[in-house]
């Protein structure tokens, strides 16, 4: 069997939108540059697109036109490792799920423990921020949460009020566990994030204990986030 029908035949199992690689459709056996013509060849036909360097997937069609794959597929590598759980997506495209604002955008934020340099995938600006505590698929959508809760400010399309209650809606949605794990967690965000998330928790129905967050924070230091509605809680945890 041909290269060019033996790379087909791999391509044709792999579902619509997943990004895949060279070695991905080879065995080894193939020679690489005739795997990587056979690839080039299909991308110049439309049956194939690059999204960067070296990087492909199926498109989906539509009558709206083709569709680009899923954000997680476009940095599965950056999420994970051989089975582990590496990086997660946060920033705008999250702030969009969450309701937070309607925007949309070509950068793609990935929290991380490690710092590393911006990068260029195709169209998209990936960019990464820290994440001191540990990422494991049941802490995501808590950081994600607390991400959100640290850039209330620079939310695009909103306002912080709005904001505010939005993910104050949230986090009163949650269970009691994962509000006792939320404020584990933001102990190692900055104060601005814990003082944030107390107010929202006192605010929320079943309250629960908030010392924890209270000691963690200077009591003479004030937080302005320019809140437009008077809230008593906001006041107590020196919000402005």
């Amino acid at each position: 069997m041909k290269v060019t029908d033996l790379v087909e035949t791999k391509i044709d199992r792999l579902p619509k939108g997943h990004v895949f690689t060279f070695s991905d459709v080879s065995s080894g056996q193939e020679g690489k540059e005739a795997v990587i013509k056979a690839l080039n060849r299909m991308v110049r036909v439309g049956k194939l697109e690059k999204l960067a360097k070296g990087k492909f997937y199926k498109p989906e069609a539509t009558v709206f036109g083709k569709l680009k794959p899923d954000l997680n597929q476009v940095v599965k590598d950056l999420l994970e490792r051989d089975g582990k759980t590496i990086g997660y997506l946060t920033g705008l495209s999250i702030y969009s799920q969450l309701g937070l604002t309607t925007q949309v955008s070509n950068l793609i934020q990935i929290g991380k423990n490690d710092i590393r340099p911006k990068l260029k995938r195709g169209r998209y600006t990936i960019s990464f921020i820290q994440q001191k505590n540990p990422i494991t698929q049941d802490n995501i959508p808590l950081l994600q949460i607390l991400d959100a809760i640290r850039y209330i400010k620079k939310i695009p399309d909103t306002s912080v009020t709005s904001a505010f209650k939005r993910i104050r809606s949230i986090i009163d949605s949650l269970s009691f566990a994962d509000k006792q794990k939320a404020m584990k967690l933001a102990l190692k965000y900055p104060p601005s994030t814990r003082a944030i998330l107390g107010a929202v928790l006192d605010t929320t129905q079943n309250r629960i204990d908030t010392d924890s967050l209270r000691k963690s924070l200077n009591p003479i230091t004030t937080y302005t986030l320019g809140i437009a509605e008077e809230w008593p809680v906001v006041e107590k945890w020196n919000i402005t």
